[in-house]
């Protein structure tokens, strides 16, 4: 499933429920269908998320190998996904009293 964040200020940003979820998790957001930041939460979850990132960060490891010997995949890392959230946050904060972001998914994830 996807999840569609909404900007008055900037683009669009589409996320696979999960991704989405693990974010808005960090914030302490609910993962409705639909959801929102108003004005005075922008800046301070932009803050949160830079900060969960910096925490989740670990130095880039060797190809590993799995048990069979085939090569893992690389996993996406939290800063990878945060950071367009953190980008749109950021800029709609500056739109003023009437910037809203909002977020759609066709069902609770």
């Amino acid at each position: 499933m996807l999840v569609r964040f909404i900007s008055s200020e900037t683009g669009e940003i589409l996320m696979f429920a999960e991704a989405a979820r693990s974010l808005l998790q960090v914030l302490g957001k609910e993962t409705k269908a639909k959801g929102a930041f108003l004005p005075d939460e922008m800046l301070a979850a932009a803050h949160t998320l830079r900060e969960a990132v910096s925490r989740a960060e670990a130095p880039p490891q060797e190809d590993e190998v799995d048990a069979d010997g085939r090569k893992k995949e690389p996993v996406v890392a939290l800063g990878q996904r945060a950071w367009p959230l953190i980008d749109m946050l950021e800029r709609t904060a500056k739109g003023g009293r009437k910037a809203n972001i909002v977020w759609e998914a066709p069902a609770a994830f």
